[in-house]
Formats: structure tokens, sequence, C-alpha cells
């Protein structure tokens, strides 16, 4: 196995290069030469100032991969004698872990950077510990260099303390991966151990030491979060939520109004949008009841009437999603204002996508054609749509893969965005037509998913499935069911009920809207009135309480992480409003919904006249 290192490239923040971390992996295989627990070293040399390492070739799998493929937690059926089998092998993995990092410390060497990535799982169960870049001497007491997420020592840790740190959270991760949130509390480390202690058989006191070494000598204890789905926990949630998410606001600033994910600066304006920015935040507070916030919708009215230039025009990433928000807080002359900007913008460039693209601008131009019974705004949005319907090809056009270098599937990026419009439409003119092209988007969708060995439908993206609301099954469920309520169609209720099992899992990695365990409450919660799911629903009261494990007590409020669980979140698509929202779609007492994804509400009365109908028909015929 050959690993290349480049002069100059690849900083760590002690200020050595690609070139100084191999040569110190080239010293410590020296150093540690004769152990069973790591690559022999073969060889060393450089070649057009390129330097390489030549290592033995580890046969087996990286522990982070082994672990998804036997973690019984994600799986519908797992029973006792499975969680069992899983135990012993967990127990007996870090028991040899541990050993390979003594015989490591035995030769004075602290490994820097151990975690499951850098641990590869031979066929025979023995474990080998790989990539000692950011190895030092044990004698220098030297602080951590490198490390990953959910691994990485606190700064005062220091010499072989960085080592203890990693194999506490290794022992933890194994049980409850959720080792990330210790960078947010230390104290999360006490609450997954007694939550893991309660859901696997494990020796009393097995945790100890680890909750020990990763809360440090000044014991974090967090006031540990619990959530219950009834009425007095929605109120105490809901308003925890509500504080913590107005106390972060930072109207002051002119980028963005509430801390989100850093997609909020991939371009202008966009800490304004509904699944970053301001927007977002604020409907969700409305629709949950929440409260308004006059101060904070005149920061959003302010820089929405007067955007950067740049700012895109998408639903979920752009101006289209602050009009409609606007006029849903009452604001329509501002709202309109915003769709007048738009209108002169080149929007045929954009894709057919829901999230920045033609589906969800088309969606909201009905939207206020509805309600403004301007036949201007129905004409665009026909336009939209006759183009959305031009470019959409038949169900074999996508690839069997979504993501990478291929199409993505799902709601947001997928071809559930476009379905979601054509049955829109289809309410508003009647026309059979569009049912039908809403049926070719949905199995467009619907090729790019597989069905996983317990029944579940997910998006297939090549090395993973993906279940969740954004680019995931779930999204396409919620607009499958849609689809349902207008025209049956055995596979399609085939695969909502395969897509609803996929929802049903016992662990997802995070707490989010779009790619977490707030999308999976929102979509069962769907199919019961107004704050009944979680009384009907086991699962959606039991996804409810594991919300839990995710929440940070921060100032004295609940928040949740974002991303990967890097920082605390406030935004719709990956933080704390999304979580909100879900939590609302489960447990309050009048509807909660994303936008369109509720039930139709387009009047009756509004005009359609016959030529609005004809283009996408003839579409249809033709091809």
């Amino acid at each position: 196995m050959l690993k290349e290192a480049r002069p100059y490239a690849g900083l760590t923040a002690d200020g050595r290069d690609a070139v100084a971390r191999l040569r110190r992996e080239k010293e410590t295989l020296e150093r540690l030469s004769g152990l069973d627990c790591v690559p022999a070293l073969r060889d060393h040399f450089v070649m057009g100032e390129h330097h390489f390492l030549v290592e033995e070739f580890i046969e087996g799998k990286e522990l982070n991969h082994l672990f998804v493929e036997r973690y019984p937690l994600t799986r519908l059926c797992a029973d006792e004698a499975v969680t069992a089998d899983y135990t012993s092998w967990a127990i007996g993995l870090h028991d040899r872990v541990a050993r390979a990092v003594t015989r490591i410390h035995e030769r004075g060497v602290v490994i820097g950077d151990l975690q499951p990535s850098n641990i590869i799982v031979r066929p025979d169960g023995g474990v080998v510990l790989i990539d000692f870049e950011g190895a030092a001497d044990a004698a220098q007491e030297r602080e951590q260099s490198l490390g990953a997420l959910g691994f990485t020592a606190p700064r005062e840790r220091r010499g072989t303390a960085v080592d203890a740190y990693a194999l506490a959270c290794l022992k933890l991760f194994l049980f409850m991966p959720l080792t990330s949130l210790f960078s947010l509390d230390p104290g999360k480390a006490a609450q997954l151990a007694r939550e893991a202690a309660d859901m696997f058989p494990l020796p009393d006191g097995f945790f100890d030491e680890a909750v020990r070494t990763v809360t440090g000598a000044e014991g974090n204890v967090c006031a540990e979060p619990r959530i219950e789905p009834d009425r007095e926990g929605w109120a105490e949630v809901r308003a925890s939520l509500a504080d913590g998410i107005l106390a972060e606001a930072t109207p002051e600033r002119e980028d963005r109004l509430f801390p989100g994910d850093i997609a909020q600066f991939a371009a202008p304006g966009g800490g304004l949008g509904i699944a970053c920015g301001a927007a977002g935040v604020l409907y969700a507070l409305d629709v949950t009841s929440a409260g308004r916030h006059p101060d904070h919708e005149e920061w959003l009215i302010r820089r929405a009437l007067h955007p950067e230039q740049g700012t895109r025009l998408g639903f979920y990433d752009g101006l289209h999603g602050v009009a409609y928000v606007l006029d849903h807080l009452g604001h329509r002359r501002e709202a309109l204002k915003i769709l007048d900007q738009c209108a002169g913008e080149r929007w045929k460039e954009l894709g057919p996508d829901l999230h920045g693209g033609l589906s969800g601008i088309g969606l909201n131009l009905l939207h206020f054609a509805s309600a403004t019974e301007d036949p201007a705004l129905l004409d665009e949005a026909q336009d939209v749509v006759t183009t959305v319907a031009a470019r959409l090809g038949p169900a074999d056009s996508v690839p069997e893969v979504s993501g990478g270098s291929h199409p993505y599937a799902g709601l947001l990026r997928g071809s559930a965005g476009p379905a979601l419009l054509f049955l829109r439409w289809y309410e508003h003119t009647g026309d059979p037509a569009f049912l039908d092209l809403a049926a070719t988007a949905l199995r467009q969708d619907l090729r790019r998913c597989v069905v996983r060995d317990e029944g579940e439908l997910e998006v297939n993206e090549g090395w993973r499935t993906m279940p969740y609301l954004a680019d995931g099954s779930v999204g396409i469920g919620l607009v499958l069911d849609d689809y349902l309520g207008h025209r049956d169609d055995d596979r399609f209720r085939t695969a909502s009920a395969a897509i609803r099992s996929a929802a049903e899992g016992g662990f997802y990695i995070e707490p989010g809207l779009f790619h977490g365990l707030a999308g999976m409450i929102l979509h069962l919660s769907r199919a019961h009135p107004a704050g009944t799911a979680a009384v009907r629903d086991p699962v959606v009261a039991d996804h409810i309480r594991r919300l839990a494990r995710y929440a940070v007590v921060h100032r004295g409020r609940l928040l949740f992480p974002g991303e990967e669980l890097l920082r605390l979140s406030l935004d719709l698509g990956s933080g704390s409003a999304g979580v909100l929202l879900a939590l609302g779609a489960a447990l309050h007492d009048a509807p909660v919904h994303l936008p369109f994804l509720g039930q139709p509400a387009f009047p009756e009365h509004l005009p359609s006249p016959e030529h609005l109908r004809f283009p996408a028909r003839e579409t249809a015929e033709r091809r």
C-alpha cells in the first residue's frame, strides 16, 4: 500500500505539511516494528519531489464500515439474540483495540488519531491500527495535532491522555455513535451511556470509566433533556426551542439573522431563504404557534427587497421562498414586490427541482395566482409547468443510481419535486394529463430506489442507501401519498408502505428535518389528524423521545445540532427550527406541514382557461 505526500500541501494546525506528516509516520512505524497491530514498513522513496511510503497491505475492513453493517439499532427487527451477539462482538473488539493501544504506548508512542476509520478488522477478528501521521513521542506530552470529529480530545489533554480519550469515545461510539456531540457538551457522554445501557445487555458500570474520561476531572454533568410526546411535553419543548432560537438571533448582522448551516454562505443572500435562512425559521415559529416576531420579519423584508447581486431565485434557497413566507406572515404587498424582482431574471436556465429550481418557482407562482386571482401570475405558472413537462423524459431516462455524477433522486433535488408540481397543477386544472406526468416523475425516482433486507425502500446512491426527506425515499413518499389520493396504483401503494418502514428505524445519525430523525416524524405524522400522531402511532411517540439524544441544553434552553453534528443550528433544513416544525406536525393542535405538502388549498373559483391545459397534454401525447 502506497501513501503519497506532496510538499506544502495539507497543512495542519501545527504548521506541518503532508511530507512532514509522512516522515513522522515512517519514523513511527520504524519504532513500532514487529508489532502485529500495526502495518509493517516496506520502503520510503521520493519521486518528482513527492514522497511515498510503502506499507504492508492489511486484509480486512475498516471498523467504520463494519460497524454500519452490524449495528443492530438501524434494523427494524433486531431481536434480543441479535443485540446480544452484537454486544459480545463490540466488547471483544474494544478490548482488542485497547490492548493494541497499550502495546503501542509501551513503545513510547502516542497514536494521536485513533478513530474507527483508522482501525482495520482482519477476517479473523484481529485489529490493526493505521495512519500514524499524527503520532508523537509520549515523553513530549504534546497536544493533538489532527483528529476525527467525535474522537478529538480537548486541548488540555496531552500525551497518552489523547489516546485514552479516543478509546473512551470508541467504547461509547460502538453502542451509541453520537460522540460528535461531546464537543458541544461533554456531559452528553453520561446521557448516551445510560441510554445505551438500557438497550444493550452490558455489564454493570461498563461505561463508567469512559464517561469519566470524556467529562474530565471536573465531571461535566448535563441537564439531561427529556422530550415527552404529549400536550405538556409539546408545550415545554416548543417554548424552550422558541426561546433558544430567538435568544441566538443576530439582527445587527447583514448576512444572516439566525445561525444555521454553512450553506447560508454559499451564495449571496443565503441567510434569507427557507432551507438555511431567516424565512424558514420564521415560518416554523409561526406555524407551530411559537409567536410572531415583527422586528425579525422587518429584517427579512428589508434585505429581500434590496437583495445582493447574485441572490438565488429558488423556493428553498432564494427569493421565491422568502416571498411565500412573507405572504404567509401577512406581508403580501412586499411579497409581490419580491416576485416582480424575480420575474425579470433568467429563470429558464434553472433546473427542474424543488429546492432551487423550476418546480419550487412554479408551485409558488400558482400559490400567488390562487391568492390574488392575477391571470398574469397564472400565465407565468403555466409557462413554468410547460417547461418542466417538456424536460421530464420517460421513466427510464434516469440512471438507477442517485447522486455523485448522476442526477439526484428525492423531494428537493429529484423528480419528486416536479411530480409535486404536476399534482398541484392537476388539482387546479382537473386535467388527468398532469397526473400522468406526476406518475412518470415518481417512477423516475422509484427507479433509483432499492428494497433493503428488511423491506425498507430507500434511495440507492451506489455506496449507501438513503431514507431521508431531502434526497432519500421519505421525501418521495410524501408525494407518492398525495398521488394516491387521486389515483390508485398498486406499485405506488407498495412503495409507500416500504417507505414508511424506512421511516420507522430505531436510529438515525442526525436529528434534522432534511437529513435526520425529524424528517421521519414529519412523514409518519402526516397520516394522522393534527395533534394525534403520537397517540395513534407508537413509532412517532418513540421517535419524539429519541430526539432527546441529540438535544443540547444551551444557556438553559434546548437546541439541536445541524449537519454532521458539527455545531448548533437554528435553521429549518438542518437544525432546531426543522425539529420544531416536525414536532408540531406530530403534536400541535392545528395542521403543521412544509409548504405545498398539506392538504391542497387552491380555491375552485380560480379561473382555469382551456389554453392552460393543452401544452402539457400535447407534450405527454407526443412522448
